[in-house]
């Protein structure tokens, strides 16, 4: 079954006139983000020296001496052998950035252009972001986070305890979707059905053949790029997997490709979880801890089973209870199903959804897919002609939530950063607590173990206090492993001002955002 996502009508025309109408739309659209503001358009169309009434039709018809009326898109006018407008300077302007381009070129590989907001993020992080520059809601979230957000997260040391600081292609990558399961669950073929066809560096076996992280994105060509090399990229969303050391990134790549699919979603392929603590401690980096770190970052994970391998072992076990706090992304799918009986398959649903009861500890039912997601043909001397129509009814829905993906990643991305707010003002409220409840003068030392000692009731004193949810609170054991390498006296004093501009970023900023730009996928 082919995953399609519908094109955005361009209009008849031909192959080599709609590159150049491209070429000239990536001109004009000057912040690269998809989208012509008014100031934009006006600024380009000028250069075709029409009047504003005639600048309301179609620029290539006008110049061509049709008679601009409503029916006249309707009649037979040659739409696809019509000229492209003739726009004055612009070939010059075209050039020269073409010029510039090479001028930027590193060791015969060209440098990328970024868009204006990216320069936010190389500033102070007490820039003012124009209201003019904003965009779109991606835009206006970079400079919600620049002026608001991360000055909260600088001072309290956020990154250092959480999460990284945010980059600029943290906000604009592509939605993501990552696939774990033990090998041979089918996840490298399941990525090859949806594409139809093989990526750069996708091995297919019965053994444990994918040895690494492989993220499957869009790209100009065909080719697969080494971690070190991608994790230093910025147009990249991957500079914070460096905190796990290059035993990690020998075992990370990109493999790019041109693809329509590719375009709308980046997939993230990962090595089988294999069985036995011998097979855990063979590994030379934090595996659940990349797997956690890939689930914050992902818009929708697949855990991937087959009807013969459904034990979990010690390591999955690990892995799925590092996805904790990202319920709603958890899609079970039971693959090759088409390999048992009717009789079988719904005896093995019912051992698959009791081991998951056992990982998951959660109230409500998991949603399991069961068919077979490759290329070929489905089973049906085993399944027989109801198993068939199944596994059909179920793929239809696997790939309607796909097809959802691109849709639901802006709100996605709202809901992500308004629960990282959350996290931020929790940080900073336990931070300021543990200064406040430094001595002034002397015995420090022991005050600041004894803190230590005591985190689980340090952070019962700050929830009180603040009237905040537990759930909201950070793993105890993590915080005071982090909090034994800092000084807690270097530690900066409560801020109200800076918690006050968060709550306000929340309740006001965040809504009006909302309000005056849409979802570009509605």
């Amino acid at each position: 079954m082919e995953l399609e996502f519908d094109p955005i009508p361009i209009g008849s025309c031909s192959k080599e006139h709609h590159n150049i109408y491209q070429q000239w739309f990536n001109f004009a659209d000057s912040d690269s983000d998809g989208r012509m503001t008014g100031n934009d358009a006006t600024k380009f169309f000028a250069m075709s020296n029409l009047s504003r009434q005639d600048l309301k039709q179609v620029v290539s018809l006008a110049q061509s001496g049709h008679p601009i009326t409503h029916d006249l898109l309707n009649s037979d006018v040659d739409l696809k052998n019509l000229k492209p407008p003739i726009m004055e300077g612009l070939d010059v302007l075209l050039a020269k950035k073409k010029h510039k381009q090479k001028d930027t070129d590193v060791n015969g590989s060209p440098q990328l252009q970024l868009s204006p907001s990216s320069s936010w993020f190389s500033s102070k992080s007490t820039k003012k972001v124009p209201l003019s520059s904003v965009t779109s809601i991606i835009d206006g979230l970079k400079r919600l986070y620049i002026q608001k957000l991360k000055p909260l997260e600088v001072t309290y040391r956020f990154n250092d305890f959480v999460s990284p600081l945010l980059t600029n292609s943290d906000f604009d990558a592509k939605p993501m979707v990552m696939l774990l399961g033990q090998y041979s669950t089918g996840k490298t073929t399941f990525i090859k059905h949806l594409l139809k066809c093989g990526y750069p560096g996708a091995h297919i076996g019965p053994e444990p053949t994918t040895d690494r992280f492989v993220v499957v994105m869009s790209g100009p060509d065909e080719r697969s790029i080494p971690g070190n090399t991608v994790a230093v990229q910025a147009d990249m969303p991957f500079s914070g997997l460096t905190t796990f050391g290059t035993a990690f990134l020998s075992k990370f790549e990109c493999s790019q490709m041109p693809h329509p699919l590719l375009e709308h979603i980046t997939f993230v392929d990962s090595p089988g979880v294999l069985s036995g603590e011998k097979q855990r401690t063979q590994r030379a980096y934090d595996f659940t801890g990349v797997t956690s770190w890939f689930a914050a970052k992902c818009d929708l994970i697949l855990l991937l089973f087959d009807p013969h391998k459904l034990d979990i072992s010690d390591e999955f076990n690990r892995v799925i209870t590092s996805l904790r706090g990202h319920d709603d992304k958890i899609r079970v799918v039971l693959n090759k199903a088409d390999q048992v009986d009717t009789q079988q398959l719904m005896r093995v649903y019912g051992a698959l959804m009791w081991s998951l009861g056992k990982v998951l500890n959660t109230p409500e039912v998991t949603r399991v897919y069961i068919g077979s997601f490759n290329d070929k043909p489905v089973n049906d001397a085993v399944s027989g002609p109801i198993g068939k129509e199944l596994f059909e009814k179920e793929q239809e829905d696997l790939l309607s939530d796909l097809k959802d993906i691109p849709k639901a990643a802006c709100d996605r991305r709202i809901n992500e950063f308004v629960k990282r707010a959350r996290a931020a003002k929790i940080h900073a409220y336990i931070i300021g607590h543990l200064k406040k409840e430094m001595p002034a003068m002397m015995g420090k030392s022991k005050a600041q173990q004894k803190l230590i000692d005591n985190l689980a009731g340090e952070f019962g004193k700050v929830q009180r206090e603040f009237h905040l949810p537990p759930g909201d609170f950070r793993n105890v054991e993590h915080f005071r492993e982090s909090l034994r390498g800092y000084n807690i006296d270097k530690f900066e004093k409560l801020k109200p001002k800076m918690i006050q501009v968060v709550d306000d970023m929340l309740a006001y900023d965040i809504p009006n955002l909302l309000k005056n730009f849409k979802n570009p996928y509605d």
